[in-house]
């Protein structure tokens, strides 16, 4: 969700400006948290039941449903959705055809009802190259990807990790690749004010249902006299994991579940030690603060591969969680202090990189005027609206002239 988040603050600055015309868009998420995140101004969250990713596969975050009911679910309002919206630009996230297949039919009929160019957007490190080519078979293979896709953006740098020369992603789909390099320049910061009363470095496990492992290590560590040390279990660590390392925790060492500006804090640590996850290694990369990756070991192997690959081109250092202990991890943080890292041969600037592409595909829709207010008002004539008994024609004339006014120049709308 941060990613996607981060990209529609990035297409809503900075679209208009290279296709002149404003932009309205929605974000689609099974994440509950979404709303309490800051919007870009026009743009509004649609929320579908959740997903969670077990040791047996996906399964329902929250509804009592076995998942053959949940998937037809999430697809019919993802049809309703994309029908309803009528987006001119859809960025589909990681998984082409959604985690079930539910996504599939909504692209086919959003393609087949008017002008739309489609993106899938992935991470720069998928999984090991077997199960990345398993997924892909999942989904149809290369020939329903280039069906469904006007374009696939990887946020990442090749010069750090080719996922298309590892095997992650097959050869066939390469002409459709565009690198935008890593999302992590001009990552919106929210509230610019810190947890931290003074001096501290800090520990971070992303989402936090798999990190408590190196959170009970961080919370153990000691740190020197007037250091603090900010350890952000993340929101879906389970309340009891959260209320032990609460327990367990050292003199100095604070304990949150989340903080306002992830980023700021980031930004203003000494040291931070991380997972492995994308989201957060950009916002590390963003910054000079050195930094420790401990990547997840089990399920998939995306962050031990994405660790490894920024370790070998020096922009942070990696250790595996079978080894770390608290003394060791004092020691880190002891030797890192007051040091900082170059990250600037990085490509970084994928949130610049991502609206210039966007507008390269919007530019030919733009350009025949398929953004025009005639359309929005055609739409309007021909709905439940108009045709009502209830509603005189001089009334429906004015409704009418109000839509035309509120698309005036033909606002692009983006699904993400």
């Amino acid at each position: 969700m941060r990613r996607n988040l981060a990209l529609a603050h990035a297409l809503n600055n900075q679209l208009p400006g290279l296709i002149g015309r404003p932009v309205t868009g929605i974000l689609i998420t099974g994440t509950a948290l979404a709303p309490a995140f800051q919007l870009p101004d026009g743009w509004d969250w649609v929320l579908l039941p959740g997903v969670a990713k077990g040791s047996a596969g996906y399964l329902p975050r929250n509804l009592a449903l076995p998942m053959h009911e949940l998937v037809p679910l999430r697809a019919r309002l993802l049809q309703a959705t994309l029908a309803g919206f009528s987006p001119h630009l859809v960025v589909v996230d990681r998984h082409a055809t959604g985690v079930h297949g539910e996504l599939e039919i909504a692209l086919r009929r959003a393609r087949t009802a008017g002008p739309v160019r489609v993106v899938l957007g992935l991470r720069e490190v998928l999984d090991s190259p077997a199960a990345a080519l398993s997924e892909w078979a999942k989904v149809g293979g290369p020939r329903v990807v280039k069906a469904l896709f006007d374009a696939i953006w990887v946020y990442g740098d090749p010069a750090v990790h080719d996922p298309v020369a590892s095997g992650e992603i097959p050869f066939a789909l390469r002409k459709l690749i565009r690198y935008t390099g890593y999302l992590a320049e001009g990552r919106p910061s929210v509230s610019g004010t810190s947890c931290m009363p003074g001096q501290y470095c800090m520990t971070t496990v992303g989402g936090g249902s798999d990190g408590f492992a190196l959170a009970r290590v961080a919370v153990a560590a000691p740190v020197p006299d007037g250091l603090g040390h900010l350890v952000v279990a993340g929101p879906q660590m389970p309340a009891e994991q959260l209320n032990d390392l609460r327990q367990q925790a050292r003199p100095g060492v604070r304990v949150v579940s989340t903080v306002e500006d992830i980023v700021f804090h980031i930004r203003h640590a000494g040291a931070v030690v991380a997972m492995g996850g994308y989201n957060t290694v950009c916002e590390i990369m963003s910054t000079t603060v050195p930094a420790l990756i401990v990547p997840r070991t089990q399920s998939r192997a995306e962050q031990r591969i994405r660790a490894a690959s920024l370790a070998a081109a020096g922009y942070l250092e990696q250790h595996d969680i079978g080894t770390l202990t608290p003394e060791i991890l004092a020691g880190w943080l002891a030797a890192r202090l007051g040091t900082t890292v170059d990250r600037r041969r990085a490509v970084l600037d994928g949130l610049i990189r991502v609206p210039q592409l966007a507008a390269e595909l919007l530019r030919p829709l733009a350009d025949s005027d398929q953004f025009s207010p005639d359309q929005a008002n055609s739409e309007l004539a021909n709905s439940d609206l108009a045709n009502s008994d209830l509603i005189s024609a001089d009334q429906f004339r004015a409704d009418e002239s109000v839509a035309a006014a509120r698309t005036k120049d033909g606002a692009s709308r983006v699904a993400v």
